[in-house]
């Protein structure tokens, strides 16, 4: 006792179609903003690591005379390695502060960024919903 989506429809002219559900809701126009803000805030973020990778942390760097930045570590094993990627290759454990440091910055930036947009942008929509 097989119903086909045709005699279900048919049975309830009401009832919509899951393709026409779903089309009526990927067409919305919150959908299609959402999408824009997606793209627009992946981009977005490839600007603030390079801020934070390119221009922050290496002048943090200099003032603590670390060159790299995201390379400090503190090294939880007894025994002394020349550098982070040779503790790397050994398996020693490591606490990657530095890498951590740089994660953070990133983060901040960008909701400092994301909460000075929305900030303006209600303003703006504020006004113009009072001007209508």
């Amino acid at each position: 006792m097989a119903n086909s989506s045709d005699d279900l429809n048919q049975s309830n002219p009401e009832r919509k179609s899951f393709l026409e559900e779903f089309r009526s809701f990927a067409l919305q126009g919150n959908i299609i903003d959402l999408a824009v803000g997606l793209i627009l805030g992946t981009a977005f973020n490839a600007i603030v690591q390079s801020l934070v990778d390119d221009i922050i942390l290496p002048i943090v760097g200099f003032w603590i005379n670390e060159s790299a930045f995201s390379e400090l570590y503190i090294n939880l094993s007894e025994v002394e390695y020349p550098s982070l990627e040779a503790a790397q290759a050994a398996g020693a454990p490591l606490v990657l502060y530095g890498q951590f440091i740089s994660e953070i910055l990133d983060f901040l930036i960008l909701a400092l960024s994301v909460f000075l947009v929305l900030k303006y942008w209600l303003k703006y929509d504020l006004k113009k919903s009072d001007a209508a």
